[in-house]
């Protein structure tokens, strides 16, 4: 295992998990490309911070499954698939998220 590690990382989640880490993934960058991770104004789907509900929802979720080094991996795939800017507008929104630390 530890050769495996060597070679591709160590694994940041049970792969029982895979296939809900990768949904929620997709969802979070789908957030950052079709709507946004922050608002102007509250409500509709943002809270009194302006922060996308569903957005930090999901990274109490990764917190849950993986800690910080699995946010950081998603923040990292955020801005790939996403963009620099909505990577910069979900750093903000999961401010307080778990152990969240760009």
């Amino acid at each position: 295992m530890a050769f495996l590690d060597f070679i591709f990382g160590p694994k940041l989640y049970p792969a029982e998990l895979s296939k809900e880490v990768q949904s929620l993934l997709n969802e979070l960058i789908n957030i950052g490309i079709k709507e946004d991770y922050l608002s102007e104004r509250p409500g509709n789907g943002y809270n009194a911070q302006c922060r996308h509900v569903r957005t930090r929802a999901i990274g109490k979720r990764l917190d849950e499954i993986g800690g910080n080094k699995l946010m950081q991996w998603a923040y990292a795939r955020v801005s790939k698939k996403a963009g620099k800017v909505s990577a910069s507008h979900l750093e903000y929104a999961w401010t307080d998220v778990g152990q969240w630390e760009a």
